[in-house]
């Protein structure tokens, strides 16, 4: 069964309108998810909480999308045989 991670971060933008962090060591990791639905909550739950701040901003970053197991494996992967 192949998993769906996604991650859920955020944290100050320079300017509310484009999604450049003010600074990437502030950046807020809330957590690693194995569907879509627990990131939306963690996501969701984020976004409330820092609603008052324009400057906030929360993502879901589908981690699956960035690996296709079809591929081969890259030289950094087989490090670990």
């Amino acid at each position: 069964m192949t998993q769906r991670l996604h991650l859920v971060f955020g944290g100050e933008l320079v300017d509310p309108t484009r999604s450049a962090f003010k600074s990437v060591e502030d950046i807020h990791i809330v957590g690693m998810f194995p569907d879509y639905a627990s990131a939306y909550n963690a996501w969701k739950a984020e976004a409330q909480r820092t609603v008052d701040n324009a400057h906030m901003r929360y993502f879901i970053a589908h981690l699956h999308r960035l690996r296709d197991e079809e591929t081969e494996a890259s030289p950094t992967e087989e490090l670990d045989n």
